[in-house]
């Protein structure tokens, strides 16, 4: 990682020199690709995520849009606070962390925000992560079975032991390839010292995201044994490796 930043007169670019010398607006306008026909499709999100196949490789372009009833008031604006608060700056270097701790995560490419007044825009790039499916859809599919809950618990306790919280740690945030799995947007999330209070709330939350996609459908008690007591029972393991 070897990052630079490209001020202008909207706002700035944050990027990795290393995987691009020089990343221009261009890199966050979905329409700009569509005009190259390396716009891939859209992946699924708040209606912002497009796959785009840049110089550095195939990337992943999201744009930054809020969620729930603030969305109808808000939209896709931020409250301004300086830029190493912006939402995408932060997402950014927290990725740049867990690449330099070696976690298996998105790769960063280049972060931008765009500056309203008191508020801004913003987008981020990472490379893509290819042929994964969600946790979510191989519960769906049929394919979550204590094997892959065991993966999953270790996958979560080697981000905690590391002090690295995510802010929605669920199904849809859990990519499995057939070699590894990967934990993917890390907006709002950071650096905390790894207390066991933020730790055993970041479970309930994957819990309640199982629970909620069906994974209990057949009784609390045979979704436990089959699948969440596998799961806990690997992530303490190596979490006090």
């Amino acid at each position: 990682m070897r990052e630079q930043l490209q001020m202008d007169a909207d706002g700035a670019i944050l990027f990795d020199a290393t995987v691009s010398p020089q990343v221009d607006a261009d890199w966050f306008v979905p329409e700009r690709w569509r005009e190259r026909g390396a716009l891939r499709s859209q992946v699924g999100g708040r209606g912002g995520v497009q796959l785009i196949a840049t110089p550095a490789g195939e990337c992943v372009l999201r744009h930054y849009r809020r969620g729930g009833m603030v969305a109808k008031l808000m939209g896709d604006r931020y409250l301004w606070r300086g830029a190493d608060a912006t939402r995408c700056f932060a997402e950014f270097r927290l990725l740049a962390e867990v690449a330099r701790l070696g976690l298996p995560g998105p790769a960063p490419v280049a972060a931008r925000y765009q500056r309203h007044g008191l508020f801004y825009r913003a987008d981020l790039i990472t490379r893509r992560i290819a042929d994964v499916q969600t946790l979510a859809e191989c519960l769906a599919a049929g394919k979550l079975d204590a094997d892959m809950a065991r993966e999953t618990g270790s996958l979560v306790a080697r981000f905690h032991r590391a002090g690295i919280w995510h802010a929605d740690l669920n199904a849809h945030n859990v990519l499995v390839a057939s070699s590894a799995l990967y934990l993917i947007d890390f907006d709002r999330g950071r650096l905390r010292a790894p207390a066991e209070g933020w730790r055993l709330a970041n479970l309930e939350r994957l819990h309640r995201s199982l629970v909620k996609l069906g994974a209990a459908a057949q009784g609390e008690a045979t979704f436990r044994a089959a699948i969440w007591t596998p799961l806990l029972d690997a992530y303490e393991a190596t979490f006090g490796a």
